[in-house]
């Protein structure tokens, strides 16, 4: 189970940027991937999810609004669609999952198969 985030960049406030999660060696419909942050000194939080059982979402209240997920079965792959950046958006940008199949979002505590992280950065 390989999952490799990318997408991050430097982007001023008020723009957007478009992260993927890409899944290797799984096939992610069948999982439940969420979308996590960690701002430098802080606490990693959690961003959203996507289920797997009806591709459902779940978003923190913080990013309501200006933040979607979505998946494309046939590229295998998670997005994270982000707009309206703000600069307490700047963190590393992480997508993971529990690894098990047929799951609504789970906490985050059971998250087990992490990705690289790709670096957000919002500033002018």
């Amino acid at each position: 189970v390989q999952l490799q985030a990318s997408g991050g960049g430097l982007v001023q406030p008020g723009g957007s940027l478009r992260l993927s999660c890409a899944a290797s060696g799984f096939t992610l419909y069948y999982y439940a991937i969420g979308w996590f942050r960690q701002a430098p000194g802080k606490e990693r939080e959690g961003v959203g999810c996507i289920s797997s059982s009806d591709g459902s979402t779940y978003l923190t209240d913080s990013v309501k609004g200006r933040f979607t997920i979505s998946r494309d079965n046939a590229k295998n792959t998670v997005y994270l669609q982000m707009n309206s950046l703000k600069p307490e958006d700047t963190a590393v940008y992480y997508c993971a999952t529990d690894g098990v199949a047929g799951t609504l979002c789970p906490p985050s505590y059971e998250y087990e198969y992490w990705g690289q992280g790709t670096q957000v950065t919002v500033s002018s």
